[in-house]
């Protein structure tokens, strides 16, 4: 059994990185999210596993508790799916703003369902 980490292997760190992922093709796209990834020429040097990349903007989420809550959910639904996505980097870009009267129980929740619809879709694309 494998387990559900989220090493840093697992993560985007360089600016050229996510600028590799957002320069190539739209994977899915939900109410929230829009999910990127390269190329394939670039996907195919990187074998080591799918790797997550988040951008939570702030005129998109004001709050910073609200950015916080959206990354983590999105980092613990990539966590739990990991191993089972093809070996490609992935960025969750959010592109419309999030209700400030929503609670933040309520936007996890929606976040969640969104993401793991988004994950769904990346697994057979």
């Amino acid at each position: 059994m494998m387990r559900a980490t989220f090493p840093p292997s697992a993560r985007l760190h360089r600016p050229s990185e996510y600028a590799s992922a957002l320069q190539g093709r739209r994977i899915a796209r939900g109410a929230l999210f829009v999910v990127t990834t390269p190329r394939a020429s670039a996907a195919a040097e990187q074998a080591s596993g799918a790797r997550l990349g988040l951008i939570v903007a702030k005129r998109y989420a004001v709050r910073a508790v609200t950015r916080n809550a959206i990354k983590r959910v999105v980092r613990d639904a990539f966590r739990h799916r990991r191993h089972a996505l093809p070996p490609r980097d992935l960025v969750f870009r959010l592109h419309s703003r999030i209700d400030a009267d929503l609670t933040l129980s309520g936007l996890k929740r929606r976040v969640r369902d969104e993401v793991e619809n988004l994950l769904d879709r990346a697994m057979r694309c």
